[in-house]
């Protein structure tokens, strides 16, 4: 094993892969390499924190459960 170069998807810097990450992934499970370098990394990290509340785009940021209340009443 030895140090890989890649391509960041975000940013397109090449960043190097070294063999102690390759290493962890490999002892984590991961079958993939990372597609974005440390700082791209960093970054999504940060805005899913503080802007998503790191749930994805789907949710809508509300607390879970559905939006059902009974039927509604007739008057």
């Amino acid at each position: 094993m030895q140090d890989r170069p890649l391509s960041c998807k975000d940013c397109g810097r090449e960043f190097m892969f070294t063999v102690r990450e390759q290493e962890f992934f490999k002892e984590k499970g991961f079958d993939n390499d990372p597609v974005r370098c440390p700082d791209c990394r960093r970054a999504k990290k940060q805005a899913q924190r503080s802007g998503n509340d790191g749930r994805g785009s789907y949710g809508g940021g509300r607390s879970g459960g559905n939006n059902f209340n009974g039927p509604r009443k007739r008057y």
